[in-house]
């Protein structure tokens, strides 16, 4: 139990540091964008249709088109990304990286042509389908309970997948929730094989019961 508890510490530490130093590449690229009148997301963000443009779905969300734009993703993504990133970085990592396939890809072939998308919406979109999902797969009490708080929450961005606002990558974030969910999906945890119940030498004090009830709760 204490074990448990050590490691939920240590991966809540690095996910909190990861989310800062997140935090200040993008606001840091920022400042360079707005000094350069913001051609670095003309340049690269990621433009439809153009094969030479697909590496930059990997730069796409480090980079906004305004102040305004970056406040508005800045505290959804530190949030959910730290939620995401809590219970392991490498879980966290290889969701991140198929949140960012599935959102660039469907920007790249259904985006108006030569249209260039930039922004971590996406991301944000993406983990917020991967935490609410997860704490339904994984049958864990405590993401369960963080995945229907960030459902309530964040509900109501989700109208933000639909075509409804002018100038607003809705293809960006309806990718990113659906890379979000298939990572939730793949990235699940697998049950165990059930190891066959041994003869304890002393009987069960109701203190080890109560340890075990946790431990089957994930606790």
């Amino acid at each position: 139990m204490a074990a448990k508890f050590a490691q939920l510490f240590a991966d809540s530490r690095r996910a909190l540091f990861t989310m800062l130093g997140i935090q200040a590449v993008i606001w840091s690229v920022q400042v360079v964008n707005w000094l350069d009148d913001y051609g670095l997301s003309r340049e690269f963000g990621l433009r439809s249709e153009q094969v030479d443009d697909l590496p930059e779905m990997f730069t796409m969300p480090f980079l906004h088109f305004s102040w305004s734009h970056i406040e508005a993703n800045s505290w959804p993504l530190f949030v959910l990304g730290f939620l995401s990133a809590y219970r392991g970085m490498k879980k966290f990592l290889l969701a991140s990286l198929v949140i960012l396939v599935s959102g660039g890809l469907l920007v790249w072939l259904l985006e108006s042509p030569n249209t260039v998308t930039a922004g971590a919406s996406g991301m944000v979109y993406g983990y917020l389908g991967y935490v609410v999902l997860r704490g339904v797969l994984d049958r864990n009490v405590l993401d369960a309970v963080v995945g229907i708080v960030v459902a309530v929450v964040y509900s109501t961005i989700l109208i933000g997948v639909l075509p409804l606002t002018p100038g607003v990558s809705w293809l960006g974030h309806l990718g990113g929730l659906i890379g979000g969910l298939a990572a939730a999906v793949l990235l699940r945890n697998r049950p165990t094989a059930q190891q066959p119940p041994q003869q304890a030498s002393t009987p069960n004090s109701p203190g080890s019961a109560l340890l075990k009830q946790l431990d089957e709760l994930g606790l």
